[in-house]
């Protein structure tokens, strides 16, 4: 493809119009979305008016006043519009951490009688984490992880396997699994399934009750541009909720938090997932994210982000002359999600040289430079410009600095 033809891409493009919406510093290209996105202009506004107006002048009435109390659950419905499930399925609390640790104890209390925790080898690392720890605290007769390569997950669930945890995108590959079909393979074995949709949310088309999945969990401060830390959401489905339990027995949990009693009664509804005090300034900010993506038709964003992906796959390989840079993961468009993984031995300083030139990607080790592609504020014409840079960098060396090898402390 040549500049002329990405152009005239982006003239035709139906979500073009959501780049307006975004505060990115002028001549920078963000390929980094899939790990941070960046601020909506509206976000601004909104923690404005949350802290000189709702916090500043209403103080703690504004729970009421201002409706804050109800902000997880308002929220988190407006998630569900994104994932394929009812509003009352959905909240926003926590961290992706916290929420998986609950739901996966809360799977093994569904699932009484059973033990074992399935999931793939090289799962994002704080999905794993998450379940050793549950796993030790638990102990072996109660619960217990176990992994296997992917190509082996379906084969591996069995008559004790209470639930089976993935990551939909994954992290590193970008390789999306299929859905529905390991949902069905989860249930057929009498096992709950259980999605992390970190890398899916407000990126591909995803349809939670369509699939018949269990539970699910994902964050907020990727594609839905609700902030660094911003918190995460979980769903769990109808059927479950009244039987479920969390093993955090916070207060906002509670039937009713505001009697007071000294006996744990939890809520038999989505509130019952709830742990603590809902940090607002973070759903304010969460809040003004989602309803940008809302705008958005959902399959837009799924075809154009894989538009740019397969764009950017191309350019590259085209340019590039350096036998060491490989793609991983997979090419088809239907097996992708939105990032683009290719691995360099030199790939924390090939990133940086990109950076030094303006082109935000990100690391991960041990040797995969990985870029995002965000469709509601980059063009294609931004992201072949990326290809022809990274051919650059690779033609020329202009990675091989000591600056661009030293490691900085987030990657």
């Amino acid at each position: 493809m040549t500049r002329d033809e990405a152009l005239a891409l982006d003239a035709g493009d139906p979500l073009a119009r959501f780049r307006a919406g975004f505060a990115l510093p002028h001549g920078l290209i963000y390929l980094d979305g899939n790990s941070l996105g960046p601020p909506p202009l509206a976000v601004h506004e909104r923690l404005a008016e949350v802290s000189h107006n709702e916090w500043g002048e209403g103080l703690v009435r504004s729970w009421n006043s201002a409706r804050w109390i109800e902000a997880p659950l308002r929220v988190g419905g407006k998630i569900a519009r994104l994932i394929g499930a009812q509003p009352h399925e959905v909240t926003v609390a926590d961290s992706t951490t916290v929420n998986l640790f609950k739901l996966a104890a809360g799977a093994l209390s569904l699932k009484p009688g059973r033990t074992t925790i399935l999931s793939e080898a090289g799962n994002f690392p704080t999905d794993l984490y998450a379940l050793q720890g549950l796993a030790a605290l638990l102990g072996p007769g109660r619960a217990r992880l176990r992994t296997v390569p992917p190509e082996d997950l379906v084969a591996a669930i069995g008559e004790d396997t209470a639930a089976v945890v993935l990551t939909h995108v994954h992290y590193k590959t970008s390789r999306r699994w299929d859905l529905a079909a390991v949902t069905a393979a989860a249930h057929a074995k009498g096992a709950l399934m259980i999605w992390d949709l970190c890398h899916s949310v407000g990126a591909i088309a995803v349809d939670l009750n369509g699939a018949g999945a269990d539970l699910a969990v994902g964050c907020s401060y990727k594609y839905l541009n609700g902030g660094p830390g911003a918190p995460a959401f979980l769903f769990v489905a109808e059927r479950h909720q009244a039987q479920i339990a969390s093993p955090l027995s916070g207060w906002m949990g509670h039937a009713e938090p505001f009697a007071f009693e000294d006996g744990y009664r939890p809520a038999a509804d989505i509130r019952g997932q709830i742990t603590g005090t809902p940090p607002i300034l973070g759903l304010a900010a969460l809040e003004a994210g989602v309803d940008l993506q809302l705008q958005a038709d959902p399959a837009q964003v799924e075809a154009k982000g894989l538009a740019l992906a397969g764009l950017f796959v191309r350019q590259v390989e085209a340019a590039a002359a350096d036998p060491a840079l490989r793609l991983t993961g997979p090419r088809g468009p239907t097996a992708r999600g939105l990032h683009v993984s290719f691995a360099h031995p030199e790939g924390y300083a090939l990133v940086q040289a990109m950076i030094a030139r303006g082109i935000v990607g990100d690391f991960r080790a041990p040797d995969i430079a990985r870029f995002g592609f965000s469709p509601l504020f980059l063009s294609y014409a931004q992201v072949w410009d990326a290809a022809q840079a990274l051919a650059e960098v690779l033609a020329t060396r202009a990675w091989d600095r000591p600056e661009f090898r030293a490691r900085a402390a987030v990657t």
